[in-house]
């Protein structure tokens, strides 16, 4: 992911800082926009969402649409973009004091929410009367089939391919198709150049998909399709052991402190061969001309020993809170912006996928060309994604526990400890296995798995 300059307290520079007290939590936000009518508006809207990594998008969203949702509905409208790392922490301070903003966009399925939430499944049912069926990956991570309800809304989600230096996989001969591949590979170029991979082991959220993109590619994963644990297995251990021996062979120890830029900076700065991200990276390089740009190749997802999968880089949820001021006004806002989705997709340059395929028909051709990629086809790769990327929770839901599981970093740190040798394989695995045993035991308790 790329992050927008951002300063060591989490903001970007871009935007103007200010510190708002939420019902007497205090929490930095930068609100980017509040759009006033010509005459004074009958109605408020509160959004917080993200600061986008593609800065076009927020440029799209907050100047353009938000005036024009706010003057066609009679509402002033407020947008709240804060970085990524302090949207859980501010969702939960709203929870806690049952005041806050009317929609809240989170970037994975914030599962553990579910009774603070209202159930989304009339937003559905109106979309896809306009538009079709919202895709399998958006449904499985926002609906719980175990109490039936839609706890969140998915507009549109990110793909995430393996951008690598073509240049440098060129001249060993090789290409990243599979994960025995990049191992191969990577440790060629590394003893080569000196360059390594950038797979991130740290507690952060392209660490938790990479190492889940791993796992689910070796046949692994934390739960079945009924939302039973599993993750106690030979293809988990499996896993492991391939991640501990990738570290070892093709990468440094700084990746067990990298943020969600982290791959971002390290490919930009020719420091990296590979890396698993999102097309941030490459619509960084281009929009601020860094020659490297057209180094930089997209392929798919990894081939493992038991199938070609990866996660969704991000997934768009938003969730409406019970305690909103405003819940009939944020459905119709989500309704009216998926009428406009195409417009959203355009202004995110390809990054936000559509989670209802009628709302950009022609996707496969729009992104077949780009005149700022080098070669124009170079997001093509792009066309297939919904055959080899899945939700967090596959092959089952994002429940509450994968819901926490995930944001306590319980995979991440399993394959850390590995990796640094601080923890057997067996060992990492089998204190992974009672972390995960405890959180199932707890949302089976609350009758939510």
């Amino acid at each position: 992911m790329e992050n927008d300059a951002v300063s060591r307290d989490g903001f970007s520079r871009r935007k103007i800082l200010t510190t708002t007290a939420a019902a007497g939590v205090t929490a930095a936000v930068a609100p980017l926009v509040r759009i006033r009518p010509a005459r004074a508006a009958t109605k408020t809207l509160k959004l917080l969402q993200w600061s986008h990594f593609v800065p076009g998008y927020d440029k799209w969203f907050n100047n353009t649409y938000i005036k024009e949702w706010g003057a066609k509905n009679d509402t002033e409208v407020v947008v709240d973009n804060i970085n990524l790392s302090l949207i859980p922490s501010r969702a939960a301070a709203e929870v806690s004091a049952q005041k806050g903003h009317d929609l809240v966009m989170f970037l994975s399925p914030p599962s553990v929410y579910e009774d603070q939430v209202i159930d989304m499944k009339d937003v559905y049912v109106e979309c896809e009367k306009k538009h079709g069926k919202a895709i399998d990956l958006a449904i499985k991570s926002t609906y719980n089939p175990k109490t039936k309800k839609y706890f969140a809304f998915s507009d549109s989600y990110v793909p995430d391919p393996i951008n690598y230096r073509t240049d440098l996989w060129g001249e060993v001969g090789m290409m990243p198709n599979s994960w025995d591949e990049i191992r191969a590979g990577g440790a060629k170029i590394k003893a080569k150049t000196g360059i390594p991979i950038g797979v991130g082991l740290s507690a952060e959220l392209d660490t938790a998909m990479a190492m889940r993109a791993l796992m689910y590619a070796y046949g692994a994963g934390e739960q079945d399709a009924e939302g039973n644990l599993v993750l106690n297995s030979k293809n988990t251990l499996e896993a492991i052991k391939f991640a501990k021996a990738l570290y070892e062979e093709t990468m440094t120890p700084e990746v067990f402190a990298w943020d969600p830029s982290s791959n971002n900076r390290q490919m930009l700065a020719g420091r990296s061969s590979l890396v698993l991200n999102a097309i941030s990276i490459t619509r960084t390089g281009e929009n601020s001309k860094l020659p490297i740009h057209e180094k930089i190749g997209l392929a798919k997802a990894a081939q493992g020993p038991v199938r070609r999968i990866g996660l969704e880089h991000v997934m768009d949820c938003y969730v409406i809170w019970k305690f909103a001021d405003n819940v009939e006004g944020a459905q119709k806002f989500l309704i009216d912006y998926i009428d406009t989705f195409r417009s959203g997709f355009m202004a995110s340059e390809f990054y936000n996928f559509p989670c209802f395929p009628g709302t950009v028909p022609d996707i496969a051709t729009v992104i077949a060309k780009d005149e700022k990629a080098v070669p124009t086809d170079k997001y093509a790769v792009l066309s297939d994604v919904l055959s080899w990327a899945t939700n967090v929770g596959y092959p089952g839901y994002a429940n509450a526990a994968i819901d926490e599981a995930f944001n306590t970093w319980v995979i991440n740190t399993m394959f850390a400890k590995a990796a640094t040798g601080a923890e057997t394989p067996e060992a990492a695995l089998d204190q992974a296995d009672k972390a995960m045993q405890r959180i199932w035991a707890k949302w089976k308790e609350k009758g939510m798995i």
